[in-house]
């Protein structure tokens, strides 16, 4: 490299273009730059003579060396200003001593160590993110030689390195910690020897004093471990060791450093070190609770990032899933359902049943963590459909099992349970149309008792509805000793439906008073609770309701979160009358084969079956949500349908809705009103049942109506036609019993000679004999269900008086008692069918 330099002439002194001379009127920041020029150029001439006489050293004494190579590596400091006009040369001074290994020269030299250390630490301080490639290159051989081609590695100069593998240093400076990473790469056999001496001193023979960096040996073995494993091949056995220490504090350090090195993603060591995996194992035992608790929290970065292992730990997680410690139970749960809701396929069956179980664990806060983990899984796989058809068998019973939990007596467990409803199951915030089909084929599939607890949740929330709305009628009355009575009493019946009731009931008090001075929640609130409020209304007042009552200056609310737990289970954020219309759609989808029942995997027989029971039970809970002309015209379709149960149903429904049908329906009610008197007359018994009821709870004039159905009937009995006889006694009876007043004289001698003389007296089909106790519907012969349907006519006739509070009721009843007991026929033919 040609420098520039100043020349001599008739004792002159001759500088370069652009080079001041040198005087006495110099500054002293321009002398010192010129100095660090002529030392780096001086530095840059030494290493260019090195290299010329490389491998040979051109200057013998020791003193000499070490003074020159301190010299060049203070020169070395400039690399760190990369924007210097210097720094070419400097790169070049580095590049020059890196290249012929400059620096190999010192290996016999008495100050080595004391050379190389300082380098070390000099191009570890000077390394930043405005150096290229090169430099790093470059740094990194003249660094490996010295470890490679060197006798000894001092733990001075180990020191020198491994302090920036130090989370505090690495965070620090980042490039430094590259260039260490870089540099035990390059050089990991070599060193080897020497990081496991500096372990074994530390680690084996409690040696702290070797190094600054004991305190850090923890730390160091985890980032060795993930730069080259092999660097720590005669380290681990002696985690082995340590995992048996008798001290818990050092227990704990190898069980966390062990949990980060087993769990990492593409972590071999469980495979390759077996020994010390069943080691690390058996930690989960550990009679230290931390310890244990680590170990839990370790399951899910090993399920996630190691499947494979999952066996090795299923036994070892059923295990803490009752460990006496609350902690542990919760964390084993947080544990798998993390894994579970990354990929479902990284848990197996016997992990999610340890959830399962915990869901009945006596600690609430593990019940909690164990409900609303399984919600979670259930909304990903099955609602949200992620994973496909066998993610979502795999974990059908989940459905089932949340609202299993709904049969507890704890308020909380109930309480959730209809959160985790209205959030993960059939989530509230879905648009109607998909709401009510998620609703649909969830209820289609739940088994019995999950279904019995989804209605009698419903059947809480909308008592617990009509208790706020009798406070607020309550709170709207004059003031008395007998209302403030009436409001405590009320208080206290709402208070029980409330976690922990004791504060509740306070809250409650204050609620009530704040009902009585401010008009807007009140009207609010009256929105909320009246049976017309449409799911969109009921969040518009759930959040005004709570903005009004909320204060931003006090982030922690007791009183306010009392309120959000009763609007929670008060709101109708489900079931509105736009819902109900689009539910009955749905069911009509699958009655006319259009719909995705295969899809969702349910049997369309299944699916109308179960949307008919929703049906009928949404009917009793949300009665007014019915009351729509699209959703009759919908069921008055239902009513002419061939299918006995569809139309059974359709019946039922307007049963528990029509009672407001004449008044907001006419037209509904024209059209309704035959189709109702033909079925008494002629459809299937249990539609004639049901047809009279309906006329009963709809239609002001029922007594005309009732009339008109039963002269033909009454007149019309013929005793010879069996199967045509079932329906007339059917309908005679519930008549009877709905309105005696009418019909209990005329009806009194059709019981007395029609139905005790000649139905049930006579016998006019020999009976088959049986050893069954009970034989199916199908196969009872016509004459035993006309029979049936005689006695039960007459039950129904002396019931209707009985309520007509007629004296002849009783002992009528005896007298049918006496006339049954006489005559053992009918009880051998009714059980023989």
């Amino acid at each position: 490299m040609a420098h520039s330099k100043a020349r001599v002439t008739d004792g002159k002194v001759t500088y370069p273009p652009g080079v001041k001379e040198i005087s006495d009127k110099i500054s002293k920041e321009e002398m010192v730059r010129r100095l660090k020029d002529v030392r780096l150029l001086v530095a840059c001439c030494l290493a260019d003579i090195f290299r010329i006489y490389a491998p040979e050293a051109p200057y013998t004494s020791p003193d000499k060396l070490k003074d020159i190579f301190m010299f060049i590596t203070r020169q070395l400091k400039g690399l760190e200003d990369t924007k210097s006009a210097q720094f070419n040369r400097y790169f070049y001074l580095l590049e020059n001593i890196a290249w012929v290994k400059s620096y190999n020269i010192c290996f016999e030299l008495e100050d080595s160590n004391e050379i190389f250390t300082q380098l070390y630490r000099t191009l570890f301080q000077v390394i930043n993110n405005g150096h290229n490639q090169k430099v790093h290159m470059h740094m990194v051989d003249l660094m490996s030689s010295i470890i490679c081609e060197g006798d000894t590695v001092s733990q001075e100069l180990l020191d020198t390195v491994l302090v920036n593998l130090v989370p505090a240093h690495k965070n620090l400076n980042k490039q430094a910690y590259d260039l260490a990473k870089a540099l035990l790469k390059r050089t990991a056999q070599a060193i080897e020897p020497y990081i496991t001496n500096f372990f074994n001193q530390v680690l084996m023979l409690g040696k702290t004093s070797v190094s600054d960096l004991s305190e850090h040996v923890f730390d160091l073995i985890l980032e060795l471990y993930n730069i080259d494993s092999h660097l720590l091949l005669s380290v681990l056995p002696q985690l082995e060791f340590k995992l048996k220490s008798n001290d818990n504090d050092e227990r704990l350090q190898v069980v966390k450093l062990l949990a980060k090195m087993f769990g990492a993603k593409d972590s071999e060591l469980a495979a390759q070190n077996k020994p010390l995996w069943q080691c690390y194992l058996g930690r989960f035992n550990d009679i230290h609770v931390p310890i244990r608790l680590e170990c839990v929290k370790f399951a899910s970065h090993c399920l996630m990032n190691h499947p494979d292992l999952a066996k090795d730990l299923t036994e070892f997680l059923r295990v803490r899933s009752h460990d006496p410690e609350e902690a542990i139970r919760h964390d084993v749960i947080v544990s798998i359902v993390t894994a579970a809701k990354k990929d479902l396929s990284l848990v197996n069956d016997a992990l999610l049943n340890f959830v399962k179980e915990r869901t009945l664990d006596k600690r609430w806060r593990v019940r909690k963590e164990a409900m609303m983990g399984l919600a979670s899984i259930y909304k990903k796989y099955s609602l949200q459909g992620e994973g496909g058809r066998e993610a979502s068998k795999q974990i059908s019973w989940i459905k089932d099992k949340l609202l299993h939990i709904y049969y507890q007596n704890s308020i909380d467990d109930r309480l959730l349970v209809e959160r985790v409803f209205a959030q993960y199951m059939v989530p509230h915030n879905l648009e109607t149309t998909e709401r009510m089909k998620c609703l649909y084929y969830l209820y289609a599939t739940l088994d019995t008792n999950a279904v019995k607890a989804l209605n009698e949740m419903w059947k809480c929330q909308n008592l617990l509805r009509n208790n706020v709305k009798d406070l607020l009628d309550l709170v709207k009355k004059p003031k008395s000793d007998a209302s403030s009575k009436a409001v405590f009493a009320k208080v206290m019946v709402i208070t029980k439906n409330l976690p922990d009731p004791g504060k509740a009931q306070d809250f409650v008090k204050k609620l009530a008073q704040v009902l009585d001075d401010d008009e807007r929640i009140r009207d609010q609130l009256e929105t909320l609770v009246s049976p017309s409020c449409s799911c969109k209304q009921a969040e518009v007042c759930v959040r005004d309701i709570t903005k009004k009552i909320g204060s931003p200056k006090q982030p922690s609310n007791p009183f306010l979160e009392m309120v959000k737990f009763l609007l929670e289970r008060i709101a109708p954020v489900h079931i509105d009358t736009e819902s109900i219309s689009a539910l009955i759609k749905q069911v009509n989808k699958s009655i006319d084969g259009t719909a995705d029942d295969e899809e969702e995997g349910v049997l369309t027989e299944e699916a109308i079956r179960a949307g008919l029971e929703l049906l009928k039970v949404l009917s009793f809970t949300h009665p007014v949500s019915f009351h729509s002309a699209e959703t009759f015209e919908s069921l008055l379709g239902c009513l002419k349908m061939d299918d006995e149960k569809v139309a059974e149903a359709a019946l039922q429904i307007f049963k528990n809705t029509g009672s407001k049908m004449e008044e907001s329906f006419p037209h509904i009610k024209s059209v309704l009103l035959p189709v109702l008197q033909a079925k008494a007359k002629r459809g299937p018994p249990r539609q004639a049942k049901y047809s009279i009821h309906c006329i009963n709870s709809m239609f002001t004039n029922r007594d005309t109506h009732f009339a008109q159905i039963f002269e033909p009937l009454h007149k019309g009995l013929d005793p010879a036609n069996l199967e045509q006889l079932i329906t007339p006694l059917t309908t005679l009876g519930h008549l009877a019993q709905l309105a005696p007043e009418q019909f209990a004289a005329p009806l009194k001698s059709l019981v007395a000679n029609f139905i005790v003389k000649d139905l049930l007296m006579n016998d006019r089909i020999p009976g088959k004999k049986t050893t069954k106790l009970w034989v199916p519907d199908e196969e009872v012969s016509p004459e035993t269900l006309a029979k049936i349907q005689g006695i039960k006519l007459m039950v129904r006739w002396l019931l209707g008086v009985k309520n007509n509070q007629s004296k002849s009721g009783n002992s009528t009843l005896r007298m049918l008692t006496a006339i049954l007991h006489s005559d053992g026929d009918l009880t051998e033919q009714g059980r023989m069918g």
